[in-house]
């Protein structure tokens, strides 16, 4: 909504209700009964304030009356770093944001996508640089949410520095700099043996996850999908993952009862572990940017409930 729409209401309450709710002006006070008012508001919607209420009666026996009142509320206006922003997670959230009225910049290698024309790319401020040599005091003033979706594969050693260093360098950045959430997508807890989980894809994300609460105890969230479905561009070409994860997701919601015993298996979590879309991971991460009281670990079926919640 823009700074310039406007909107009105109205709602009943009584009289020590409205009492209670504003203080009118010393001219007049309302009737101590319990006969109902009407207050009548309207509002400028704005980062700045809500103002010109009005309250009249409604009862016949009460004379006339009408008062402007001036409130001023301060709205919280939301402004977040997307570390990967022009991915394929990093650019659903950026969306998802844009059309929820959040400023947005993304912070990533190539800088702004060349690859599509959809309008809200021209609405993210897109800074082309390396996590490692960021001038993060510039790029995160002001920020009231950082999300990090940096993630990728290699070997050992370039897993370990994607998905943990990197991450752990944006983290503490993020907390130098004053910025008061960090949100993480990081990967599910998959069964798998040792040898596979001692790799440095998922040590790198454990030791990210760790720093993320070590730094935010209580506003880090951590997001932790299996496998994300969605229509995935690369270097021009569109990849329908959802024709695969789609009907995955909905044969294992279906079948859950008969495979449920299963789920203890060795790497069983790599056929059972339900698929997640793209558009529900950008919407739990768009609601723990508005709720300063969503922080903690979020498992697939957690970010299914918050997504299926807020489309309610």
């Amino acid at each position: 909504m823009s700074s310039s729409s406007s909107s009105s209401a109205a709602f009943l309450v009584s009289s020590s209700q409205a009492r209670k709710l504003f203080t009118p002006p010393a001219k007049f006070s309302l009737y101590p009964s319990t006969r109902s008012v009407v207050i009548g508001y309207k509002y400028r919607y704005s980062p700045l304030k809500i103002s010109s209420y009005s309250i009249r009666s409604t009862s016949p026996e009460s004379p006339t009356y009408a008062a402007t009142i001036d409130v001023t509320a301060q709205i919280k206006s939301q402004k977040i770093v997307v570390l990967g922003g022009n991915g394929f997670v990093g650019s659903a959230i950026c969306k998802s944001a844009i059309a929820k009225g959040i400023q947005v910049t993304s912070l990533n290698r190539s800088g702004r996508p060349s690859s599509s024309s959809e309008s809200w790319i021209d609405q993210v401020t897109w800074i082309e640089g390396d996590v490692f040599h960021a001038n993060w005091e510039n790029i995160l003033d002001g920020e009231t949410t950082v999300v990090s979706t940096l993630g990728g594969f290699g070997n050992d050693e370039q897993m370990l520095k994607i998905n943990g260093e990197a991450n752990i360098v944006f983290v503490n950045a993020a907390k130098d700099c004053g910025v008061p959430k960090f949100i993480l997508i990081s990967v599910h807890d998959y069964n798998l043996p040792q040898f596979l989980l001692s790799s440095g894809y998922f040590v790198g994300k454990r030791k990210a996850e760790a720093e993320v609460f070590s730094k935010f105890p209580t506003s880090g969230v951590v997001l932790r999908p299996g496998f994300i479905y969605g229509k995935r561009k690369v270097d021009n070409y569109e990849i329908p993952l959802d024709l695969i994860g789609k009907p995955l997701e909905k044969f294992l919601e279906a079948s859950k009862t008969f495979t449920r015993p299963l789920a203890s298996l060795p790497a069983s979590d790599l056929l059972l572990a339900p698929p997640v879309s793209v558009e529900d991971v950008a919407v739990s991460v768009i609601d723990a940017v508005f709720d300063d009281d969503v922080f903690g670990m979020f498992t697939i079926e957690q970010i299914k409930e918050v997504a299926t919640k807020e489309r309610i």
